[in-house]
């Protein structure tokens, strides 16, 4: 979909620059998706401290009931 957008032309340089990317589109792109998931992380590390821990889980047990799972499995 193709956006116009007024974008610090000395910012996209230093991060076209520092990602070794070749074009602005990914440079742009890779920002973004780097900015969806520190926001994913920290909306999960706002958790830490609010959640009660069940002694009993035993968590090698779980994992070879169900396999192995994706983060995104956990994600709204």
């Amino acid at each position: 979909m193709p956006t116009n957008l007024a974008i610090d032309e000395k910012l996209l340089e230093e991060a076209l620059r520092i990602s070794g990317l070749k074009t602005k589109k990914n440079t742009v792109n890779e920002a973004l998706r780097e900015f969806i998931q520190r926001r994913r992380q920290k909306d999960i590390i706002s958790l830490f401290g609010k959640i009660e821990m069940d002694e009993s889980y035993d968590y090698k047990r779980e994992r070879s009931r169900r396999g192995p799972r994706k983060i995104e499995d956990f994600l709204g």
